[in-house]
């Protein structure tokens, strides 16, 4: 019969703050791969020091301790992804960057302290030690759960494929920044489930215009899409929700039943110089990559006689937004 003993010993409160609410997740997914049988006992000595020991009498599976530092090797790769460099990122950690490359190899597991540090820094919990990054989650989806489930959650899982489909797209809308230009860019809509997002690039120009870094993880966004019942809506945010918007979306009639008109609207303090909302268009791009490809080398600002033609139509720039 195998056993599996986990054992963790936490020395101070901090790190009681991380794995307090860890434990109960590290509990259900050990609980869900053995039998009902298992059980839990917990000592708790004069010095402070907690050690839990979790016994699983009849185990469905069970994962050696290389397999364990595999898996937390392998979420400290998909982690790192958006770092230019492991050793700026190393650094930023202050771990040594000949250890961390032992962790990115699954050869070593960190000290309690050093993996409080690597979970603040990347904003997850120690159950990186046990499952992929990309399937945890902090808590049930505010959009989906009992309060808005049946108000604003409705839409979630209504965005069909028929209604908005999976695939590349490319936009147009008056700059908000200057009013003589235009936008042009292209996003990705696709799924997870039965969940649509959306996710794009601010242009270079847009950026610079406002100050912002022009490097690709500061110039990009990423939303969810939701059905309504004459169109669709998105909110989208930079990271770390730097700056957000606001999009409506109804399909309108076209050749080939691609386009969608409506608004997008962002989130900023009202000044005399500058709008927060206007007109938008949505063109769906049933053609081959390469072409996808050179579309996106010519995005960023244009003026109104560079816009596509059916686009300028459905723009309307010289009718006011309202």
């Amino acid at each position: 019969m195998l056993r599996l003993q986990l054992a963790i010993c936490v020395y101070n409160s901090r790190l009681e703050q991380l794995f307090s609410v860890t434990l109960v997740s590290i509990w259900r997914h050990i609980a869900n791969n053995y039998a009902n049988d298992t059980f839990l006992t917990r000592i708790r000595r004069n010095s402070g020091t907690e050690l839990i020991r979790l016994w699983p009498a009849m185990p469905k599976t069970t994962r050696s301790p290389s397999e364990l530092r595999n898996m937390f090797g392998a979420n400290l790769r998909v982690m790192a992804r958006d770092y230019p460099s492991i050793s700026e990122l190393s650094r930023q950690l202050g771990i040594n960057r000949t250890q961390f490359n032992r962790y990115l190899a699954g050869e070593s597991f960190p000290r309690p302290d050093v993996l409080d540090r690597i979970c603040t820094f990347f904003g997850v919990d120690a159950r990186i030690l046990l499952d992929p990054v990309d399937s945890l989650s902090s808590g049930s989806d505010p959009l989906t759960g009992d309060f808005l489930k049946n108000f604003v959650g409705k839409g979630v899982h209504e965005v069909t494929e028929e209604f908005f489909p999976t695939g590349f797209y490319r936009f147009s809308r008056r700059s908000f920044v200057d009013q003589d230009k235009f936008a042009m860019g292209l996003v990705y809509v696709f799924r997870d489930g039965d969940t649509c997002f959306v996710r794009g690039y601010e242009p270079v120009a847009a950026m610079r215009a406002q100050g912002f870094p022009l490097d690709s993880r500061a110039r990009e966004y990423r939303g969810i899409v939701l059905r309504e019942e004459n169109g669709v809506t998105s909110l989208m945010s930079r990271r770390g929700t730097m700056t957000c918007s606001f999009n409506f979306l109804s399909r309108v009639a076209s050749f080939d039943n691609n386009f969608w008109v409506g608004y997008v609207t962002r989130t900023v303090a009202e000044t005399l110089s500058t709008t927060r909302a206007v007109r938008m268009v949505y063109e769906y791009l049933d053609c081959p990559f390469t072409e996808v490809l050179h579309m996106a080398r010519n995005m960023g600002f244009i003026t109104e006689d560079q816009l596509p033609p059916f686009h300028a139509r459905l723009l309307e720039p010289n009718r006011p937004f309202r």
